[in-house]
């Protein structure tokens, strides 16, 4: 018995599996300070845990459509015309269960044998192997920290042949917090209206942005909107993040194929969760501004600290919750005799010994940096960082 070429070719999920490894630890009472997860360390607020709780006092505990509730998307072309000034079609909106799976549905739905994907790195981990699922090939641009790892439209131009169907575009980013203007957005429009190629947009950090304004691609013009799949959800935004509500927006045929697609797979998302939902895009924002204003105060500290940290450096992340510290400069260095020689083996050792969890690097295709996410408290950053800071002192 042998399991199918397109599933054992795939990657197990590094960020997964360290958050899964500090969690072990954690159940053997090491106390171990996790920077690894890409969750808002945030309660979901309570106004919507009231609506969840509403509808279920109400009966709505049974199938919904597949691509949603009309409730549901109404809330998200209402949320598209006020904040990014895009007006979408009911039939143009499909909600999933979370925008991962929002993701994997766009692939699957535009993708096939001998596609290719053109897939600017640092990347999320999960792209390359979305791709791959959907029998295409992942394009690797590697962008630099020079131009604040985005894709410039020269290296997009460069990077297409016969073959490209679409290009995944990330903004806010993870891993670096990178944010692309609209002057960016419109070079990388240009060539993907001229050569025919789809926009996967995801912008899931949209709302948790610091020194840079959110511009949606779809918005710069009517044409690029039709060549694009707009990916987003409530779980950064929201602290929502096992509610699994993501949503798409996209061309009718477009969200056509992965309502049918959905269909038969996971059919519709939680009926509960798309009455929270609701609740959240519809309801008070000033929570979004509250955890903003919070994830700043970490992100301006960890900046000051990082700063005295030698063999070390990093680019101030615009959007999102992570910094992606370039830490190439450690490797040669040994600890207790073990020399560090790529960013998997310095984060095993600061796990194993200064109880610290962060990503590695190579799981977004950037071998010499690891990603740290300031989604938790202030008072883990600081322990983490001194634990972080005193170990890097004792290597030679």
């Amino acid at each position: 018995m042998s399991l199918a070429k397109k599933i054992t070719s795939i990657k197990p999920s590094l960020t997964l599996a360290i958050t899964a490894k500090a969690k072990a630890m954690r159940d053997k009472n090491v106390n171990v300070i996790g920077f690894g997860a890409g969750e808002p360390d945030f309660d979901t607020p309570v106004f919507i845990k009231q609506a969840a709780k509403k509808a279920m006092d109400a009966g709505f505990t049974k199938y919904t459509p597949t691509s949603g509730i009309l409730e549901l998307k109404k809330a998200i072309c209402d949320k598209f015309v006020r904040d990014n000034d895009l007006n979408y079609e009911l039939g143009e909106i499909i909600i999933s269960c979370g925008a991962k799976h929002s993701l994997y549905n766009a692939i699957q739905a535009i993708c096939e044998e001998g596609d290719e994907v053109i897939l600017p790195a640092p990347y999320w981990v999960s792209y390359p192997e979305q791709i791959k699922l959907a029998g295409a090939t992942p394009i690797i641009v590697q962008t630099s920290e020079e131009n604040g790892f985005k894709l410039k439209g020269r290296a997009f131009s460069e990077s297409i042949t016969r073959k490209t169907k679409a290009l995944i575009l990330n903004s806010p980013n993870n891993p670096t917090g990178a944010v692309y203007s609209k002057e960016e957005l419109s070079s990388i429009a240009a060539i993907a209206m001229e050569k025919g190629i789809y926009i996967i947009s995801d912008e899931i950090y949209e709302k948790i942005i610091y020194d840079a304004e959110h511009v949606s691609i779809a918005a710069l013009s009517p044409q690029i909107k039709n060549l694009t799949i707009l990916i987003n959800g409530v779980s950064k935004s929201y602290s929502m993040t096992g509610w699994r509500i993501g949503y798409a927006a996209a061309n009718k045929e477009i969200v056509a194929a992965m309502s049918g697609l959905q269909d038969h797979s996971t059919s519709n998302p939680s009926s509960i969760s798309q009455w929270a939902a609701v609740a959240a895009i519809s309801g008070d924002q000033s929570i979004l501004r509250e955890m903003v204003v919070e994830f700043r105060k970490r992100r301006d500290y960890i900046v000051q600290r990082l700063s005295g940290i030698d063999g070390v450096s990093c680019l101030q992340p615009d959007g999102a919750f992570y910094f992606f510290l370039n830490v190439s400069g450690l490797f040669g260095k040994t600890f207790n005799g073990q020399m560090i020689m790529d960013s998997i083996l310095l984060t095993e050792l600061l796990l194993t010994e200064a109880k610290v969890a962060v990503v590695p690097g190579s799981a977004f295709g950037s071998p010499g940096h690891i990603r740290l996410s300031f989604a938790t408290s202030m008072s883990n950053i600081t322990s983490g960082l001194n634990r972080i800071e005193m170990m890097l002192k004792q290597l030679s």
